[in-house]
């Protein structure tokens, strides 16, 4: 069986050097327009929500668990959502923080 010749394969992969283009940054005149810095969201102090299989959702208020009036869904629109890995009675915790 015939060695293969691998210098001449390691010269095919590179090809031929191409020249740089005159134009430098490829036909951008001016450098992007500075819109500042984003201002940070705040937000304000955490609550914990439950929601069960149906979607209901329930806030923990007076020592009972009451039915919220906004789903999950809604919470993540309004603000910050962040799943808790603790379960109770089957039922899935979430810490939400709205935006101030």
């Amino acid at each position: 069986m015939a060695q293969k010749h691998r210098n001449n394969q390691n010269k095919r992969r590179f090809g031929p050097q191409v020249p740089q283009s005159t134009q430098g940054r490829g036909g951008l005149c001016y450098p992007p327009e500075y819109t500042g810095k984003p201002v940070p969201k705040v937000y304000g102090k955490a609550f914990i929500v439950l929601e069960d299989e149906q979607k209901n959702t329930f806030v923990f208020k007076g020592g009972a668990w009451t039915p919220h009036d906004a789903t999950i869904a809604e919470c993540r629109e309004r603000g910050q959502v962040k799943e808790l890995p603790q379960r109770l009675n089957k039922m899935t915790r979430y810490e939400v923080r709205y935006a101030t």
